[in-house]
Parts: structure tokens; sequence; C-alpha cells
């Protein structure tokens, strides 16, 4: 594992998003990391039956606010080297970067996550 401490910039992946962030603190197995922006934004819908749509709850999953914490698997936590982009810019490019991939293929799945995500663009943008 790299050695990552407080105060260094990451890329940190929790619960099925990716963020950019600060890492605030050391709590042993998992580290405390501030968001600062979004790489890929989670995934929609029921994640124990992924691409199920009948008789499952259908999640809607919000992406991370700005400076947010959370605390993260030291094993989903990375250095990140690269400039942190804008917390909004980068919300809006994994927003769009996620429909794109839904827009792929015409499934029952792909039209509800796309659904929920047009409504969660419509409060992340409001």
């Amino acid at each position: 594992m790299e050695d990552i401490k407080s105060g260094d910039t990451v890329k940190a992946f929790y619960k099925t998003g990716t963020y950019i962030g600060q890492v605030r603190e050391d709590r042993g197995s998992k580290f405390l990391v501030e968001v600062l922006a979004v790489h890929t934004h989670p995934a929609q819908g029921d994640l124990h039956n992924p691409g199920q749509t009948e008789e499952v709850f259908f999640h809607q999953r919000k992406a991370l606010a700005h400076h947010e914490k959370a605390n993260v698997d030291k094993k989903a936590v990375h250095p990140y080297e690269d400039e942190v982009p804008n917390y909004k810019e980068s919300l809006r490019q994994s927003v769009r970067h996620f429909k794109e991939k839904l827009m792929r293929r015409d499934t029952e799945f792909n039209q509800k996550a796309l659904r929920q995500l047009e409504d969660l663009e419509k409060q992340y943008f409001k």
C-alpha cells in the first residue's frame, strides 16, 4: 500500500462513486477523506441486483457534496498527482459521462438509471 498521510490529495472509491479529495485523518483501517471533486458518478439502481428493474428497489444515488467527508477503506484510497478540478465542473462532467454510457445500450435498466440521473441533474444544477 502507498504511503498516504493526512493532508495528501487522493483518489478514493466510495460506495459506487470515485472522488478526488484530501485525507483529513487516519482512522485505523479507514481514512477520513474530504471531497474536492467527483471523478466517477455513483451508480443508480439496486447494487445487490445489478441490471435488474423488476421486484427491486431502484435507488437514486447522489454524488457526495463538495467538502463532504467520508470514511473510506484504505484499500480504496490512492495518491492523486494531477490538478484537482473544480467540484461543480467535475460533477457536471461525471454526470455527462455516465449519461453517455447509459445511452449506448437501450435497456430498461439503462432507461430507468438515465431518468434517475436526469432528476439528479436538475437537483445539482438548478
